[in-house]
């Protein structure tokens, strides 16, 4: 084996130790936090960075907006501080949604490392928080300074020292002290974690920096992704999306064009900013367009600095996907998580059998609060105070060459959080949580089902439920002839129709009860084979009735397909 050959294969091996090195960072991250929503649904990233802020990996753990975002605010820090202004044992702070991961539910933390005297590397960390006071996660408020704590870039640990004044201060403006101050030590702890992995590879490797391989690795990823954008059809397609936003429909459009070096994607013609917190920062809509195209493109390309570059995504500023400070954007995940269907649509044209059909999208997350005062009524005057957040996700658009997942989080990829886990950190009760029967969209390949979710207090006190959903009035789209998914519902078990965004009240003794959409179907229902939908019927996941409305498919007694009336109820419909 030649020397060259040798060098290639080291150079391979540094590179798959640095992706070991985050996901042990980011494992760090889920086995310390005190949020809920970081340690058992894994809303976080983690990643290093070489000296001029190029991410070189990313843990596996972790969702597109925050990784994505995280990748260019490390940027941000460096221009504030310097490289020559840190020392060992620092560690910096913001949720700055201009400057990071786009609404301030979401910490960054930033620390170097050094080899000796030198500075060799940076870790970077991102979680949601389950508090940061204000109206609270939700997409009520109007500018940003109404929706919690806003820190700046600042030091968290100055050479090991905790900066005990914004702990301080951050404990006296939320609702959970504790697990806030818990999760900024987590994230410091979990970029220590990758810190000491990495001196320790190279210590064995005997690397004195990680500049030729930092080098390596951004050029190699950004040069192979221009060879897969370049495999495309070259030209550019338009697709639009109409979604349910707040106050009043949002039209999301995009026009993708590809070339000779690489992808460009531009929203221009997008709705303007809404008046309420559903407003996306810039960072986070390239974020989640870029990983709609990195799903069907160069999906095998490691998430880097240089594999994002083949990408660029514009929007107008003003636009709801480029909102200006101080517009409020907590609640950004409702509109940025549904890029990614946006941008598959334009691919879809480009390349049949591409793109899967359209999904819920967006997650299905809300916050629930108890306790005197929140629900305006003095009969709670003496129940339980509790916040808690809950993410649970509906159905995934069918793909191109089989069904959709149902109750799966696409885009963003967090786990829906077990029912035990916020039953045991809050006076909640779980009485239902089930597929929800006939949401999946029909088609060749059927769309993934929602679930059904209810919700009610052990103590029998209202409480108030912060809603941030959509598909509730426009549905997931099937694709090439499949049908749409379900529309969502959210509403009292009393039979009262809720808001699908907004703070609303769960009156004392009512429960709460969530119909999450379901994904898109893919194809005409008739080519779908009978026993599949058989099979579905078995499993509960399509109705008897519906397999024969939608797909024609008519059962004997026994469970059987029964093939001669199928036949005749298939060329029946496709005769009117």
């Amino acid at each position: 084996m030649t020397n060259g050959a040798l060098a290639s294969i080291r150079t391979q091996l540094l590179w798959d130790r640095l992706i070991a090195v985050v996901e042990e960072q980011a494992q760090t991250l889920i086995r310390t936090a005190f949020s809920n929503t970081v340690r058992e649904a894994g809303d976080l990233s983690a990643g290093v960075f070489d000296l001029q802020g190029r991410m070189l990996a990313q843990a596996i753990t972790g969702t597109p907006g925050h990784v994505n975002a995280m990748a260019v605010s490390v940027g941000h820090f460096l221009e504030k501080y310097g490289l020559d202004g840190m020392r060992p044992g620092d560690a910096y702070i913001t949720n700055d949604p201009w400057l990071a991961t786009g609404h301030l539910h979401d910490f960054t933390v930033v620390s170097p490392t050094f080899r000796g005297a030198e500075l060799v590397a940076l870790f970077a960390s991102t979680s949601h928080v389950v508090d940061v006071g204000g109206l609270g996660f939700g997409p009520d408020g109007r500018q940003v300074f109404e929706e919690g704590l806003y820190v700046p870039i600042l030091k968290l640990l100055d050479h090991g020292k905790v900066n005990q004044t914004l702990i301080d201060i951050a404990r006296a403006n939320v609702r959970e002290p504790e697990q806030l101050e818990g999760d900024f030590y987590s994230l410091a702890a979990c970029n220590d974690t990758g810190s000491q992995r990495l001196l320790a590879m190279m210590d064995e490797f005997g690397l004195d920096d990680l500049g030729s391989l930092a080098d390596h690795i951004v050029e190699t990823s950004h040069q192979t992704m221009l060879e897969e954008a370049r495999r495309l059809p070259q030209g550019s397609w338009t697709h639009a999306m109409r979604i349910d936003g707040y106050e009043t429909p949002i039209d999301l459009v995009a026009a993708l064009s590809t070339g000779e070096n690489g992808i460009d994607i531009d929203f221009s013609g997008t709705s303007d900013v809404s008046d309420y917190g559903i407003n996306v920062p810039l960072s986070y809509t390239q974020a989640y367009a870029t990983f709609g195209v990195r799903c069907v493109v160069g999906n095998a390309i490691p998430n880097n600095a240089g594999s994002l570059s083949a990408v660029r995504v514009t929007a107008p500023e003003g636009s709801i996907l480029n909102a200006p400070s101080p517009r409020a954007v907590a609640a950004r995940h409702a509109i940025g998580q549904m890029l990614p269907d946006v941008v598959l649509g334009c691919l879809a044209q480009a390349v049949e059998g591409i793109a899967p059909a359209e999904g819920t999208s967006c997650l299905w997350n809300f916050v629930l609060y108890g306790g005197a005062g929140i629900a305006g009524n003095s009969a709670s005057a003496n129940a339980t105070p509790f916040t808690v957040t809950l993410f649970h996700n509906g159905g995934v658009g069918a793909r191109p060459d089989k069904d959709g997942l149902s109750a799966t989080a696409f885009p963003s990829g967090v786990r829906n959080t077990p029912v035990e886990i916020n039953e045991a950190i809050s006076p909640i009760l779980v009485r239902r949580k089930e597929y929800r029967e006939d949401s999946g969209g029909p088609g060749r390949h059927r769309g993934g089902l929602g679930q059904i979710m209810e919700i009610g207090n052990i103590e029998g006190a209202a409480f108030t439920v912060s809603s941030m959903f959509d598909r509730v009035n426009y549905a997931p789209r099937g694709r090439l002839g499949g049908a749409d998914g379900a529309c969502g519902r959210s509403i009292l078990a009393s039979g009262e129709v809720l808001a699908p965004k907004g703070r609303q009240l769960v009156p004392a003794g009512d429960t709460l009860v969530l119909d999450m959409p379901g994904g898109g179907g893919y194809g005409p229902a008739f080519a779908r084979e009978p026993a599949l939908v058989a099979a579905d019927i078995r499993d509960g996941l399509v109705s008897a009735e519906a397999a024969l409305r939608d797909y024609g498919v008519v059962l004997e007694e026994t469970g059987a397909v029964d093939e001669a009336a199928t036949a005749a109820a298939r060329a029946k419909v496709e005769v009117e």
